[in-house]
């Protein structure tokens, strides 16, 4: 299973473009609340997920993915929940797919998840990614089993990235042509 959090504040188009292209190339994901299971996102947009983060097993789970969009104060919310800290350290502990976007990749940074790692965050967030090498004028970086995008306008991109991580880069182009992205 493929979780996709979301928190109050949230960037609406950084969360829900993974959920849109996952579901499209047929990949299991669900939207995971942190701030309750009912968000209000940062353009005032109103999202009941499929289950709050209250409602996941952490000791049992094993997913494939974990998707932390950006968005302020989307990002801090996220940061602040200890149980998004201890899913995504189910995730690495079981080789998953750690993946976030905009200021979220600051997160990953900040528990020295990107020591090594080539990596992107949002600009002012940059500073952020401890022990990183900034990919500057890249949109999209993967390295690993992490992927980072540098923001909204990237998002779509960045669906596409995890799809192909997920299943296959075949895959990705079937669905980006079906959404005419290609």
């Amino acid at each position: 299973m493929v979780y996709v959090l979301l928190a109050d504040g949230t960037e609406e188009i950084e969360a829900l473009s993974p959920v849109d292209v996952l579901r499209r190339g047929g990949v299991a994901v669900k939207t995971v609340g942190v701030t309750g299971k009912t968000v209000c996102l940062s353009h005032k947009v109103t999202v009941t997920c499929d289950l709050s983060i209250d409602e996941l097993n952490l000791e049992e789970e094993k997913p494939e993915a974990v998707i932390l969009p950006g968005g302020m104060p989307g990002t801090i919310n996220l940061e602040n929940s200890a149980r998004v800290h201890k899913l995504i350290d189910r995730v690495a502990e079981n080789d998953g797919l750690l993946c976030a976007i905009c200021a979220a990749p600051s997160i990953l940074g900040h528990r020295h998840l990107l020591e090594g790692k080539r990596a992107i965050a949002f600009p002012s967030f940059e500073k952020d990614l401890y022990g990183a090498t900034v990919c500057e004028g890249e949109a999209v970086v993967r390295d690993g089993n992490i992927i980072t995008a540098r923001g909204a306008g990237v998002a779509l991109a960045f669906a596409l990235a995890i799809l192909s991580a997920l299943t296959s880069e075949e895959n990705a182009q079937q669905t980006a042509k079906a959404m005419q992205c290609q």
